[in-house]
């Protein structure tokens, strides 16, 4: 049941973050659910890859290059979900990070474990 409350809670926080980012759109939020699934999935199997990959990059950007892979990973997210779109990488890189801060605080706020 919890992992049904964070999901609602992600697919909010994708919300919150096409309410406030003109190149995000999502169309309902049957599509901001199907994101939030995605972006599960897309951080758990494809972000560690990435990480590994550009490894050396983000030693010598003192870590700040996986603000760019978070960014890569939502806009993959937008380009596999139907009704999900960014039209710039900047939006991208906004989105990844206001829904993270969004996430992060609805979670610790509503899901207590």
């Amino acid at each position: 049941m919890s992992w049904l409350i964070t999901l609602l809670l992600n697919s909010a926080a994708l919300l919150v973050a096409d309410y406030l980012i003109d190149s995000i759109r999502i169309v309902g939020f049957t599509s901001a659910v199907l994101a939030a699934i995605l972006l599960g999935f897309v951080n758990t199997f494809i972000r560690p890859v990435l990480v590994i990959l550009t490894l050396p990059i983000s030693f010598f950007t003192l870590g700040f290059f996986i603000l760019v892979v978070n960014a890569i990973t939502f806009s993959l997210a937008a380009w596999f979900v139907p009704g999900f779109h960014i039209s710039s990488f900047g939006g991208a890189f906004m989105g990844a990070i206001i829904t993270s801060i969004t996430s992060w605080a609805l979670n610790a706020i509503f899901n207590n474990r």
